[in-house]
């Protein structure tokens, strides 16, 4: 199948990429934090609310389990209780040894980044070729999860990462000057709020604040995360990599057969 067939077969999933790409980054822009726990409880902060864009988008209602089994799966996910009850201690290690770790972290969040995108698209897939009903649930969105990975690393090949690269080399950049301030961005005012302990901040509250941080970041046309994910999704369309194409038929396979198990096939 040449690329351009490919390109229309699959233009049902075009219409959710720029909301992709963006999380995609922006999780990989909070990875970059230097901070223990509050990294994985940032990325996830912005993943969850990812999905539950996504899911709106074709209508369909994910609850809280719901998020937390597709961003996290079975492992026990990152809460503000256990940031404030950690104390954070920054431990800022010197400026040579930062620079020595800049590219390793960069190339390590790329990869994350492309893992998240395609992660996030055969979401996207599920939700308009597989789904049927109006909600998600917390079990079937982690025996979807699994699948997803599944079909993933069962496919031959893999998303080319360098499309993310500069985009994750900049927000490491960015850690090396200011990485609380980093971390405040990325979380729209939650960390200093938590901090601070002038307010209650909950988990629910911080996911939709980041949603609409990375929302308002994606349309100033001239800031950071706009003009990247323009760039990646130039070079992600430009590519036409049939490595998602065969994760698709692959999740389509096991997701079927997974309902066939079940009886739960029409």
């Amino acid at each position: 199948m040449t690329t351009t067939a490919l390109s229309t077969r699959r233009d049902y999933l075009t219409a959710q990429r720029r909301t992709i790409i963006a999380r995609a980054l922006a999780a990989s822009l909070a990875g970059t934090v230097p901070v223990p726990i509050l990294d994985d409880w940032a990325v996830g902060a912005v993943l969850g609310g990812a999905y539950r864009r996504i899911a709106a988008a074709h209508h369909i209602d994910l609850d809280n389990d719901a998020v937390k089994s597709l961003v996290f799966g079975n492992a026990r996910p990152t809460s503000i209780a256990d940031i404030a009850v950690g104390g954070i201690m920054m431990r800022i290690a010197g400026l040579a040894a930062k620079r020595m770790m800049l590219a390793l972290t960069a190339v390590n969040r790329a990869r994350a980044a492309s893992r998240n995108f395609v992660v996030m698209t055969l979401f996207d897939h599920y939700c308009a070729r597989l789904h049927t009903g109006l909600a998600l649930d917390g079990e079937t969105a982690l025996a979807l999860r699994d699948e997803i990975v599944k079909a993933i690393d069962n496919t031959p090949g893999a998303l080319s990462f360098h499309p993310f690269r500069r985009g994750a080399l900049s927000a490491a950049r960015a850690t090396l000057k200011a990485p609380l301030e980093l971390a405040d961005l990325a979380t729209r005012g939650a960390v200093r709020r938590l901090l601070s302990k002038k307010s209650e901040v909950t988990d629910a509250e911080v996911v939709d604040d980041v949603d609409r941080a990375v929302e308002t970041a994606l349309a100033s046309k001239t800031g950071f995360l706009s003009r990247t994910v323009t760039a990646v999704e130039l070079q992600l369309s430009a590519e036409q990599n049939p490595f998602i194409d065969r994760a698709i038929e692959n999740l389509d396979r096991r997701w079927r057969a997974r309902l066939a198990a079940r009886g739960t096939v029409k």
